[in-house]
Order: C-alpha cells, then sequence, then structure tokens
C-alpha cells in the first residue's frame, strides 16, 4: 500500500470532521489505527476511508 502519511503524522476523517484531528498510531496493511481527539482510538479501513493529511498545525 503506498499511503501519503505515516505513523506519527495528523490527520482528519473527512466523513467525520467531528471526531477532530488524530493521530496515526500504525499502518498494518489496509487498516490504519488513528487516535482522534474527540472519539478516541479506532481502526479505519484505508479502502473505504481516505484520511486527509493535516499539513500545517498551525492552522489548525
Amino acid at each position: 500500500m503506498n499511503y501519503n502519511y505515516l505513523p506519527g503524522d495528523f490527520v482528519i476523517n473527512p466523513k467525520n470532521k467531528e471526531w477532530g484531528m488524530g493521530q496515526i498510531q500504525s499502518i498494518i496493511n489496509d487498516k490504519v489505527t488513528v487516535n482522534f481527539e474527540n472519539k478516541g482510538k479506532q481502526v479505519i479501513n484505508s479502502n473505504k476511508i481516505k484520511l486527509e493529511k493535516v499539513k500545517n498545525l498551525e492552522s489548525k
């Protein structure tokens, strides 16, 4: 799999923006574990949901 993010990067889930910003904990095959500020730890199927990398934390 080729992703534009790595563990430690900050992302948002465009389908659930109310979850807030999340930090990627791990990527195993197509499963991305993210710890979101308003939802906690979630396992995202990257084949179904395309996470958006937060490019500039200053603007958030």
